[in-house]
């Protein structure tokens, strides 16, 4: 009896440890839409700023995942 008990538990354990990966809180941006819209805007108006003192406009392009900023003429 003990036996089957112990390849139940074992079971159980390795079909918990096959699953998805939890979502991690902590990571920049994760479950708060709000946080990457700020960071993105934040992000743009410091290319921006800078780009002016350039006599340039601010340009922006997704590149894997990610905001690039750069200045134009």
């Amino acid at each position: 009896m003990k036996r089957i008990a112990m390849m139940a538990s074992f079971a159980s354990l390795m079909a918990c440890a096959g699953g998805p990966p939890p979502e991690n809180p902590s990571a920049p941006g994760a479950m708060r839409p709000n946080v990457d819209q700020a960071r993105e805007a934040r992000g743009l108006e410091q290319a921006e700023s800078e780009c002016a003192r350039q006599g340039k406009h601010a340009v922006s392009q997704r590149v894997e995942g990610e905001t690039v900023y750069g200045c134009a003429d």
